[in-house]
C-alpha cells in the first residue's frame, strides 16, 4: 500500500501548507494550478489507454461497457444523488464544506479506483503516485480556504482505497489478464474524462460513468462461466 500511505501524506502536507497560506490563494493561482492537474490527469489517460489498447483482446467491449455503465449510471443518478450528499453534510458548516469538497475529489476520482486495483494487481504504483502529487496540489487549494481541518480527508481516503487495495488483493485469482486490461482501458477513459472536465473543455458526470468498469468484470463471469 505504499501508493495509498504516499497518497495520504501528501494530502497531510498539502493542508499544512495551504494552511499557513493565510490569505488563501488568488482566483488566478488556483485557476492556473487546476488547468496544470486537468492536463496532467489528460495525459496520463491518454498515455495509459495508448498502452494498453494494443493488447486489448475485446476491441469493442470499452466502447459497450462505457455506453451500458453510463446509461445505468444515469438512470440510478449516481452524481445528483451524490451531490445531495455533499449538500446534506455540508450545509452551514465552512470546514465541513471544505471536507466534503475534498472526500468528492479524492475518493471519486478515477485515479483513486483504478489506482489501488493496480497496485494491488500488478504492483504498479504509477496511478496512485500520480494521485498523490493531484491531491497534495489540490489539498494546498482547499485548505488555504478552509484552513488545516482539510487533512482529515486522508483518513477517509486511506480507508476508500485500503478497502479496494484489500479487496482487489482477495479476488486477484480470479481475475484474468484480458479483464485487467480492458478496466484499465476503461479507468483511462475515466481518467481522461476527468482532466478534461477540471480544463472545463466538457461537464462529465463521472459518477455516473463509474458503472463501467462493471461491465468487463459481468461479460468475462460469463464467459467464463460457459466456457466460451
Amino acid at each position: 500500500m505504499i501508493g495509498t500511505i504516499t497518497n495520504c501524506a501528501t494530502i497531510v502536507i498539502g493542508s499544512f501548507i495551504g494552511s499557513r497560506l493565510k490569505q488563501g490563494l488568488k482566483k488566478e493561482s488556483e485557476a492556473a494550478i487546476m488547468q496544470a492537474m486537468g492536463l496532467a490527469a489528460l495525459a496520463l489517460g491518454v498515455s495509459n489507454i495508448a498502452q494498453n489498447m494494443v493488447k486489448s483482446s475485446a476491441p469493442v467491449l470499452f466502447i459497450v461497457s462505457m455506453a451500458f455503465g453510463g446509461f445505468i449510471g444515469e438512470k440510478l443518478a449516481l452524481e445528483e444523488r451524490f451531490q445531495r450528499l455533499v449538500a446534506g453534510i455540508s450545509k452551514g458548516n465552512d470546514l465541513a464544506q471544505g471536507l466534503t469538497t475534498a472526500i468528492l475529489l479524492f475518493c471519486v476520482g478515477t485515479l483513486s479506483i483504478v489506482g489501488p486495483i493496480e497496485s494491488a494487481l500488478n504492483h504498479n504504483h504509477t496511478y496512485l503516485l500520480s494521485n498523490a502529487m493531484l491531491d497534495g496540489i489540490t489539498s494546498i487549494v482547499l485548505a488555504s480556504s478552509f484552513g488545516f481541518g482539510i487533512a482529515c480527508s486522508a483518513v477517509i481516503l486511506f480507508c476508500w482505497q485500503g478497502a479496494i487495495y484489500f479487496l482487489a488483493a482477495f479476488l486477484a485469482p480470479l481475475i484474468i489478464p484480458e479483464l485487467l486490461t480492458e478496466i484499465s482501458i476503461i479507468g483511462s477513459i475515466l481518467i481522461m474524462g476527468t482532466g478534461l472536465s477540471i480544463l472545463g473543455v466538457i461537464k462529465v458526470k463521472m459518477m455516473n460513468l463509474l458503472p463501467a468498469l462493471l461491465v468487463p468484470v459481468i461479460f468475462y463471469g460469463i464467459k467464463g462461466l460457459f466456457g466460451l
